[in-house]
């Protein structure tokens, strides 16, 4: 019998895949099995000297990072300060108390005029808030950023918010941590997905230093940035992080950027409340995010070319900073009053209605600016809004206006980024106030949920969805790493005998229907070891029918343990080029146990599909 009879079962999952291309020495019968034994092993550990590397670059991007933040900052405080009070400083000054009367309106254009030239001249790179761009060159540029975005995107944002425009620091701070940790990628011989890494803690590392948010920094970078949890990239991007937080505080100190006083433990009644809250900023989170895009269309349909828009941007952006002079610049001195509960909710609630409409024209003009402060400033004053009007319906209830302009403040975020974790942990972080964890948890889950249910994409994703690039925004363990190859393999595999010659099992192919079916056998000595793999049309085109099979093995068996993953075999199957594995024992590469093909690994998911199909198709009651 050339297929042996205890390994002669036939299956017709068998059908698909091709021989390997994989050249070898001929086989002796003395060699014994010609195996590719690196392949019976698990594959790479996930943490190894790679990643201890990898976090070294890190460290360095994260130092760097934390500088250049420093240095925005300043420049920022120095472009205030000469445009609206024409003194040389670098001190951080708020534009609110300019004393140009009318002429504001001018400054912001002039900004917006400075910024376009850059832009078409230099990079449209620096165009938008930083963090969709990163995105995109995360998913389809193996997270290469051109060296001149470095220099350019801070240097325009620095422009654009000195002279006024309702920015926050913190996007462009982000996109040029991430710039510079993606030079460095190019700069040194390392993979993508190591390059990625470096992105995303320069990224992690230039907001950590802009709030002293270490944590949240690094949530951000795994919500929006890695698309994937980790150890080989989240600990280069924790340790960036916390280098650039230890550097800002050598230099600015410890002290939470926001100050707020002391809060109490939350009432029953007042949790529901913050609830509450946080599902109405879920839906203004939606409404932002479509006004923006919405403006950015119209700015499409101008019959002028873009690089005019950020002076007309800068335009509406210095009359509503003539109205309202506290919606001009980043307005961390609004937050701040906000959440202290210094502010009068009804006049805060038109300055944030005020600071939306500047910020959505400014940005959808496509000038370079962050969106995190802004949202920041707009969400806290519409928590306190609605913390006041439930204090009016319901005074019993033990709301805190200032935990609830704080729920807004983080809920918009979460309803607009798709950022739960970070925008949690940010207003934790920038506060230092325990006491505000458990509402921010439950007001920003609550605005994450009605954000997903309303809208498909975010504020981060809309701009490179539109252009066809495909954004996965939710995070699963692989299915096929949780499956062990024996639970899909077929037993036994068909095999030839080693000593079969070419006629006799050419006379077997041809007599037997099934036996067309595959494309390759698995060839056994006497002892039923495993020697090689023969492909059917090697054994069809073979010149002598005289020649045993063995004469014909010319490439080594590639092998995947009966152990091994799901995924260890496709990785291996896409590797080699090979459309099947023979499986061997655990500990014994020679002992054939069965064998997997694509087709095995297809099938595999029929039972994650099924249990999808069970859910939704379940008949309420």
């Amino acid at each position: 019998m050339f297929a042996l009879p205890s390994r002669k079962k036939l299956s017709s999952r068998h059908e698909t895949g091709e021989a390997s291309t994989t050249d070898a020495l001929p086989v002796a019968p003395s060699m014994g099995p010609a195996i590719a034994a690196e392949e019976f092993h698990s594959r790479t550990s996930r943490v190894d000297g790679r990643v201890v590397t990898i976090s070294g670059l890190a460290i360095l991007v994260g130092l760097v990072a934390g500088i250049v933040a420093q240095v925005l900052t300043r420049l920022i405080g120095f472009l205030t300060n000469l445009s609206f009070y024409g003194r040389i400083s670098t001190d951080w000054a708020s534009p609110a108390y300019h004393h140009l009367g009318p002429w504001v309106i001018v400054v912001p254009v002039v900004g917006g005029l400075i910024v376009g030239l850059m832009a078409r001249y230099g990079s449209t790179a620096i165009r938008g808030h930083g963090i969709p761009e990163a995105m995109e060159q995360v998913l389809v540029n193996e997270s290469r950023i051109p060296a001149r975005v470095t220099f350019l995107k801070p240097l325009s944002a620095a422009i654009a918010i000195g002279t006024g425009c309702p920015f926050g620091a913190e996007g462009p701070i982000i996109a040029t941590g991430g710039a510079l940790g993606s030079l460095v990628g190019q700069f040194v011989k390392i993979t993508a997905t190591e390059r990625k890494t470096l992105l995303a803690a320069g990224a992690a590392a230039g907001m950590a230093a802009t709030f002293g948010s270490p944590i949240s920094a690094v949530l951000l970078a795994i919500e929006l940035l890695l698309f994937e949890y980790r150890p080989r990239s989240l600990v280069p991007v924790a340790l960036a992080a916390c280098v650039a937080t230890e550097l800002r505080t050598d230099i600015v100190g410890a002290a939470p950027i926001f100050a707020m006083p002391n809060v109490m433990q939350p009432t029953d009644a007042a949790l529901l409340a913050y609830i509450v809250i946080g599902a109405f900023l879920g839906i203004a989170s939606v409404g932002v995010t479509r006004a923006v895009y919405k403006v950015e269309d119209l700015f499409a349909r101008l019959p002028i070319h873009w690089m005019w828009w950020p002076a007309i941007g800068g335009l509406a952006v210095g009359v509503v900073g003539y109205v309202s002079p506290h919606t001009l610049g980043v307005g961390y001195e609004n937050i701040e009053q906000i959440i202290s509960g210094h502010a009068v909710a009804g006049a805060f609630l038109m300055m944030c209605a005020l600071k939306f409409v500047s910020w959505a024209i400014a940005l959808g003009s496509g000038t370079s600016g962050g969106t995190l402060a802004p949202l920041f400033t707009i969400g806290g004053g519409l928590g306190a809004a609605l913390g006041s009007a439930a204090i009016w319906l319901f005074p019993g209830i033990g709301l805190d206006i200032r935990i609830a302009a704080l729920v807004g403040m983080a809920a918009i975020f979460a309803g607009a980024a798709r950022a739960l974790l970070a925008s949690v942990v940010f207003a934790f972080e920038t506060t230092a106030q325990p006491h505000t964890l458990l509402p921010l948890l439950a007001g920003c889950a609550s605005a994450y949920l009605v954000s997903c249910l309303m809208m498909r994409t975010s504020i981060m994703t809309e701009k490179i969805v539109r252009r066809g690039v495909r954004v996965v925004d939710e995070y699963a363990a692989d299915f096929l790493d949780q499956l062990h190859v024996h639970d899909c393999a077929t037993r036994p595999a068909v095999t030839v005998a080693a000593d079969a010659t070419v006629a006799h099992v050419r006379q077997w192919l041809e007599s037997d229907a099934r036996g067309t079916r595959h494309q390759a056998f698995p060839v056994l000595d006497r002892q039923e070891r495993l020697v090689g793999v023969v492909t059917g049309r090697e054994i069809r085109e073979a010149p002598s029918t005289a020649r045993r099979i063995l004469d014909l093995v010319r490439r080594e068996a590639i092998v995947i343990g009966e152990d091994n993953s799901l995924r260890e075999a496709a990785d291996v199957m896409a590797r080699e080029d090979i459309g099947r594995l023979p499986v061997v024992a655990k500990g014994k590469p020679g002992i054939l146990v069965g064998i997997i093909t694509r087709s095995d690994l297809v099938g595999a998911h029929t039972r994650r599909l099924a249990e999808y199909r069970r859910t939704r198709l379940r008949p309420r009651r």
